[in-house]
């Protein structure tokens, strides 16, 4: 297949250009700074020459956004905003005026779109969608604006034969240098992965196979549509996560981080706190239901198999 990736160069992007390739399919990177002969400039906002690349196109898988790793200031997070809804529309306008359109467009989503809680996990069908929790900080309903408008900039796009797919991500972990698991890795090895606030908040996440997998299964089943959770059924709270972590590194101790800590830490990383106080918690329900079973479901086994390859120089997933 020819799979077109906007705003691949990225971390989960690296993951799905490396895996995909190696497959024997033909991949071809939007990024507004192209290096090599597969990756193609684009803007993330503006139609182009790059627009080509869609037509005649077998799948797009649309990853564009600013990252949210950084300090959520009003500037940040209006950056965030128009990144991920202008890059959506104007691949939906790409495939619109496409002659021979893409069968399926994948739009890169977020689980943050869901409630902060700790009481049941979200699925796709009885999940509580976020914004209007009492007790957080006001500012957190923000990203969940951000999620339900990135997702809604698909939905307007009229494709009507391109099957439309929003992906509600936990985080993607994968050995490679500069990812979410080699920044929480540092921290544990450093004597820092610890519980933070309490540590009760679930942490979603998948390993870096099973997403590459549960994108695969997506491609060929053309009876899935709309919104799916990609996320291990192995959510667990954020003390225990960091315990596995530890263990992993054979670090036994973890020292803990009150709020005001965890706020002084995310403001020396340049991050927010929101991404470690949030309470993720996440159910692959449609997945599940569609007969995908994960290779890693559990954070103790894709844990082990992470800081394996981690110790081996980041080797990629097989």
């Amino acid at each position: 297949m020819k799979i077109v990736i906007p705003g691949g160069t990225g971390q989960v992007g690296a993951i799905l250009d490396r895996a995909l390739t190696a497959q024997g399919h033909e991949v071809v990177v939007l990024t507004r700074s192209p290096r090599g002969a597969r990756q193609v400039h684009w803007d993330g906002a503006t139609l182009g020459d790059w627009a080509r690349q869609i037509d005649g196109s077998d799948v797009v898988i649309n990853l564009a956004g600013r990252s949210v790793s950084c300090r959520y200031t009003p500037e940040n997070l209006d950056v965030m905003m128009r990144s991920r809804v202008d890059s959506a529309r104007v691949v939906g306008e790409a495939i619109a005026k496409a002659v021979r359109p893409p069968r399926v467009w994948m739009q890169m989503s977020t689980a943050t779109i869901y409630a902060h809680r700790f009481d049941a996990a979200n699925d796709e069908d009885g999940g509580v969608l976020g914004g209007g929790e009492d007790g957080v900080p006001g500012y957190w309903s923000y990203s969940v604006r951000i999620a339900r408008n990135w997702e809604a900039a698909q939905e307007r796009a009229v494709t009507p034969h391109t099957r439309k797919v929003a992906l509600r991500s936990a985080l993607v972990l994968s050995p490679d240098r500069g990812g979410v698991f080699d920044v929480l890795s540092w921290l544990a090895r450093l004597g820092l992965g610890g519980p933070v606030a309490g540590g009760r908040q679930y942490v979603s996440w998948i390993h870096d196979r099973d997403f590459v997998r549960a994108v695969c299964f997506l491609i060929d089943r053309d009876d899935l549509a709309g919104a799916v959770n990609l996320a291990a059924p192995g959510a667990l709270p954020q003390r225990e996560f960091m315990r596995a972590l530890r263990s992993a590194w054979r670090m036994p101790v973890g020292l803990p981080a009150t709020r005001s800590m965890a706020e002084v830490g995310a403001f020396v990383l340049r991050s927010d706190t929101e991404l470690l106080l949030k309470s993720r918690r996440v159910a692959p329900g449609r997945l599940c239901a569609a007969g995908f079973t994960f290779d890693l479901p559990q954070w103790r086994d894709a844990v082990g198999d992470l800081a394996l390859r981690r110790r081996r120089g980041g080797r990629p997933a097989r």
